[in-house]
């Protein structure tokens, strides 16, 4: 068992656990993988049969990479294995038990698309208001009930839910469920949610099922234990009823999937429902500097719902955190994006070496201009490139079209979207009529009486006095006014406002984040025309994606904290750490909701390796007007010790003692914090000149050797008397002249 060797004893003690439950408490990279890897490794080195063991995973990335891991150290028998996601694995069940339940072996399975599909065709065939009942909240409201194991007759019979419905005025939805698990039953289909639903009601009606599985899964392991929901817990405890041999691995200060229906009660009640459970804890992190350990630490320790542990590591302490701000989001993109590039040129790091993380996708738009000015590839993780999402190529579609009518592309896009009755193969005769005349579409839609017959021209007449309008309007407006009377006039925000899903919400947010953005574009008084059209021409060369679609590997990674779980990166940026941001304004209205956006800043700096940056703005736009903005109380909850920028905050003397202590190791640019002056006033940058003696807040006294204003890089080379030469950019690096 040389493989033992390769543990740290809390490690090892988990690995060679024997019999009963057991849960592994795994703190931010403290090698959680490794262990589930070794338990499994270990069970059937120890002679467990492998095709008694149960490893359940959230995704087939993670069940892969241990399964090879595994196959490794004891061979092929690694291949016998019950191992996979939640829904492969009861997939594997319901194809040989699912007759029980009137399914055939080979059962279709919806995805999310088909689902929604069927609902949208149902509620058309009840008759019911399509704006009202959107496929996207129906379908997550079913979707719900399913996963805390509601039936469509629980459902119809609740008197909380049916209240629910009746105040969103969507008092159908129970019937909208019934003739959906109806259908999908006529057509032998489960969607994902079934594959849990359904394995429960196969468990509880079916006992004979249930012991076969029971006596099968001698041990049963779950990864991720925190992302767990109701119905997934109350299988996997039903399967380890008899032998009781249940290992979980998880971290409550990593439970980020409320959203999702992930119930953190699971890991923190787990002792409720196993009484002789054994705790084992990996509180050493392998991953992080100390400083960021420590900063994190001091952050999650305001929870009050969690499982008692102090992370630690034996790294580095590194540097400290480096917090910046910036006058408004689109200044946060470009300080973020010359960040980066000064990284890499002081420190030789390609661009895979950075992460960008955001609350909310909308987020990306000024990080992902910033770094296109200046030539660094990147790649936006967990969603499409923001102006390649569908609802902003829309509004653009529309704006496109009010400015040139004929753009058959946005034609294609925006003629029955919101919905007008002119469907497909009407618009294929228009472009059809409009080659065969070589005359615009425009041409043909104004003199459709010549070219179409009457239903066609009835339906287009409205759509032409519209867009003559938006024409119009255009022409003697600004492009944040002609922007937002287009959007709110054509239906568009309407019709994203209306869909409260989390979907829809993200989706209305990034058309807000393109008005920000065109509002913004009006704003800079560098911008000489503010008109429409010259706004859609700046922007058409952001949009080219020749550059995106021939990237390689080296690119800057840019996501939500979401998909940033379980990743890790030397540099990391978390931007936007702002008050009704994040927090998000929508999950501070009780303390549960508040613990969790805690849990994610969590998450955000426990990806970082060696340096973290988190930035926030002054002001930012939303929804079309220029906001103040308040730093996020999850700073202010980050020991001071830890910060480049708010340790002047704290008494001198206790600085002084904790930064001899802390940052033995440091570059010297750390160790001369203690040196900044409360009182420093920085220069203009055009005051500056080659030969000036100046003073810098950070790195003391020295003189400037070069100056470099061309392109707008305002950059410095200044000699310090403490550090050497540093190259500064100015626009962020301040100085005074002495």
């Amino acid at each position: 068992m040389k493989y033992l060797e390769d543990l740290n004893q809390n490690q090892k003690e988990a690995v060679i656990h024997e019999n009963g439950p057991c849960l592994v408490i795994a703190g931010a990279g403290s090698g959680k993988t490794r262990v589930l890897t070794y338990r499994i490794a270990h069970l059937i080195s120890s002679g467990v049969d492998p095709f008694s063991i149960l490893a359940l995973t959230f995704t087939n990335k993670a069940a892969k990479e241990m399964k090879k891991r595994i196959e490794k150290i004891v061979g092929t028998e690694a291949r016998s294995l019950w191992m996979g996601t939640f829904h492969s694995i009861f997939a594997r069940i319901l194809r040989s038990e699912g007759y029980k339940l009137g399914y055939p072996p080979n059962f279709v399975i919806y995805d999310t698309q088909d689902s929604k599909s069927l609902i949208k065709s149902i509620v058309k065939e009840l008759n019911l208001d399509p704006k009202i009942y959107k496929e996207n909240f129906v379908y997550n409201r079913i979707s719900n009930a399913k996963n805390r194991l509601i039936s469509y007759t629980d459902y119809a019979n609740n008197p909380i839910l049916q209240e629910e419905d009746a105040s969103s005025l969507r008092p159908k939805i129970s019937e909208i469920y019934r003739m959906y698990v109806k259908r999908c039953f006529k057509s032998q289909a489960m969607d994902f949610d079934d594959l849990l639903f359904n394995t429960n009601i196969l468990f509880s009606e079916h006992v004979d099922v249930l012991n076969k599985y029971q006596q099968l899964f001698q041990h049963v392991l779950i990864d991720e234990f925190q992302d767990t929901n109701y119905c997934q817990y109350l299988i996997t405890k039903k399967l380890a009823a008899v032998h009781r041999n249940i290992f979980v691995v998880g971290d409550d200060a990593q439970s980020i999937y409320a959203f999702r229906g992930a119930e953190i009660r699971n890991i923190l009640k787990f002792e409720d429902d196993f009484d002789e459970l054994k705790t084992v804890k990996l509180e050493q992190n392998y991953r992080s500097t100390k400083t960021i350990v420590k900063a994190a630490n001091s952050v999650i320790e305001n929870n009050k719902s969690k499982i008692s542990k102090e992370v630690w590591t034996e790294n580095e302490d590194g540097e400290l955190i480096s917090l910046r701000k910036s006058f408004s989001d689109n200044d946060e993109g470009k300080m973020v994006s010359n960040l980066i590039f000064e990284e890499k040129n002081k420190n030789q790091l390609s661009n895979s070496k950075f992460a960008v993380l955001y609350r909310t996708n909308s987020q990306s738009r000024s990080i992902e201009e910033s770094l296109r000015r200046i030539g660094l590839k990147y790649k936006v993780f967990g969603g499409l490139s923001f102006y390649q999402r569908k609802e902003v190529k829309d509004i653009l579609a529309y704006l496109r079209f009010s400015i040139n009518q004929n753009d058959e592309q946005s034609f294609r896009r925006i003629i029955n979207f919101p919905r007008r009755g002119i469907g497909l193969t009407s618009v294929n005769k228009i472009i059809t009529v409009s080659n065969k005349e070589e005359k615009s579409l425009w041409e043909i839609i104004l003199n459709s009486e010549k070219y179409l017959d009457n239903r066609i021209l009835n339906l287009l007449t409205p759509f032409v006095d519209l867009m003559s309008s938006f024409k119009n309007f255009a022409k003697s407006n600004d492009a944040y006014s002609s922007a937002s009377h287009i959007a709110s006039n054509s239906g568009l925000l309407k019709e994203l406002w209306d869909d409260r899903s989390i979907e829809g919400i993200s989706r209305y947010e990034n058309v807000q984040e393109l008005l920000n953005s065109i509002k913004e574009y009006v704003d800079n008084e560098e911008n000489k025309e503010k008109s429409l059209d010259n706004f859609l021409q700046e922007i058409s060369l952001m949009t080219d994606q020749d550059q995106e679609e021939n990237q390689d590997d080296e690119y800057v990674s840019l996501m939500t904290i979401h998909m940033a779980k379980g990743l890790e990166f030397p540099v990391v940026f978390i931007v936007g750490v702002e008050e009704d941001l994040f927090p998000s304004q929508m999950m501070i209205s009780s303390r549960e909701d508040l613990e969790e956006e805690r849990r994610l800043f969590y998450v955000a700096i426990t990806r970082a390796m060696k340096k973290l940056y988190i930035t926030y703005s002054k002001t930012r736009y939303r929804y079309g007007l220029l906001k103040d903005c308040e730093k996020s109380r999850f700073i202010k909850e980050i020991s001071p010790i830890y910060i480049d920028g708010e340790i002047k905050n704290i008494n001198k003397s206790f600085v002084k003692n904790v930064i001899r202590e802390k940052t033995r190791n440091l570059s010297p640019i750390k160790k001369v914090i203690e040196n900044k002056n409360s009182e420093f006033k920085s220069s203009s940058i055009s005051d500056l000149k080659v030969g000036l003696k100046v003073k810098h807040p950070n790195f003391g006294f020295g003189e400037i050797l070069m100056i470099d204003t061309d392109n707008n890089q305002n950059k410095a080379v200044v000699k310090f008397k403490t550090v050497g030469e540093k190259t500064l950019l100015l626009n962020f690096a301040k100085l005074e002249i002495i």
